[in-house]
């Protein structure tokens, strides 16, 4: 799957958004090495704190669906003009998804005119996971 292909997955995904509150609908879409994508959309909730963010989403979405390895690409989009990244939330939660198939995916922040490729082991420096546990 190409970066513009994967892309266009997580505007779509974001289409399903549910962010009457914020109005700001992000989409989310996962890459794995064989060649199946997951996406997300950010799913808010009137207790605020409960809201659930789109690669969150995405994360819980591949890890019920047992794929627990292979991570290569995620693509993030929002409505804004600017490239949006994962929080730091969402950095974590990705990081253990990559760290159980020992990868270090590609993050594309994606803004209107501007897509910003990023490794995540640059977005969470010396992050915690799995392998920090032994």
């Amino acid at each position: 799957m190409t970066d513009e292909d994967l892309i266009a997955t997580a505007r779509d995904a974001s289409r399903h958004s549910y962010s009457p509150y914020s109005n700001f609908a992000v989409g989310a879409a996962l890459s794995f090495a064989d060649g199946s994508v997951v996406t997300g959309t950010n799913i808010e909730n009137a207790s605020y704190g409960l809201a659930l963010c789109a690669e969150a989403v995405a994360v819980s979405k591949a890890m019920a669906d047992g794929v627990r390895g292979g991570l290569e690409a995620v693509a993030v989009t929002g409505p804004g003009t600017d490239p949006i990244t994962p929080c730091g939330r969402c950095r974590q939660v990705l990081n253990e998804l990559a760290q159980l198939g020992g990868t270090d995916p590609e993050i594309l922040c994606v803004g209107a005119e501007e897509v910003r490729k990023l490794r995540l082991s640059d977005l969470l420096p010396h992050a915690f996971g799995p392998a920090s546990l032994t």
